[in-house]
């Protein structure tokens, strides 16, 4: 199969998936960098994630325009993706959501930590990105162009995740199966640490040796791609493995 149509249609099991997760609802999104141009990215145009399909996936350069003509509605926080792919060549899937369970860390001076095995590469230091301390107190919390999108990715730097204040968080992937199945674990890590903190006393999280040593796992391995599978068929696009 050529690489990039299965490019595009992991991209719509990635979709599916993560609002099958409750990673994402109507809204945030999910993006891949092109299999033969790192310049470019696939992302769906603006719908919700449990409906996208093929014909919604819409290859746009990494400063938010589509490439050719597109007349239907985008994502308006599009330049999440470009601005990180641009910061980051290491960097091949790029996820924002709104996970409930997520966002008291980021209106907290509790830091957001790994807790959980699965999220042991998720880094130790999780950054808050507060759009009013560069864009003012007047925006609606949405990146809404490529100068803010370039100051988000600042904040998220060479780390896997970033909390944005009042608002959700950016992920992201070395591969999509390793940005999916981390983002499946954020906000699970996020429950853990809160109902830990409702009792009280010290909190162990994971020490650097286990992050080092979850981070040196192979994204691709038998046992990383387990979810990516399973997950696809729960959320009704098995057909899209092979196909």
């Amino acid at each position: 199969m050529d690489v990039v149509y299965r490019a595009k249609q992991d991209l719509v099991i990635a979709n599916r998936i993560l609002a099958h997760m409750r990673v994402l609802d109507a809204y945030g999104h999910v993006s891949i960098r092109h299999p033969h141009d790192p310049t470019r990215h696939f992302l769906s145009r603006s719908t919700g994630p449990a409906i996208v399909e093929m014909s919604d996936i819409v290859e746009f350069s990494h400063d938010g325009a589509p490439v050719g003509l597109e007349p239907r509605p985008l994502y308006l926080e599009r330049f999440i993706h470009g601005a990180v792919y641009t910061a980051r060549p290491d960097v091949h899937a790029v996820l924002h959501a709104h996970a409930e369970d997520v966002l008291p860390f980021t209106i907290s001076t509790v830091p957001f930590r790994p807790v959980l095995q699965n999220v042991g590469d998720m880094g130790a230091n999780i950054p808050v990105w507060d759009i009013a301390d560069r864009f003012g107190t007047e925006t609606d919390l949405l990146v809404r162009n490529l100068d803010q999108g370039r100051d988000l990715a600042g904040t998220l730097g060479q780390g896997r995740v970033a909390l944005m204040r009042s608002h959700g968080f950016v992920s992201a992937g070395r591969t999509l199966n390793d940005l999916v199945r981390l983002s499946v674990y954020i906000p699970r890590n996020a429950r853990v640490l809160m109902a830990a903190m409702r009792l009280g006393g010290e909190i162990k999280g994971l020490h650097p040796g286990e992050m080092a040593a979850r981070l040196a796992i192979d994204p691709e391995s038998p046992a990383m791609r387990r979810g990516w599978e399973l997950w696809a068929r729960e959320a009704g696009c098995a057909h899209l493995l092979e196909g």
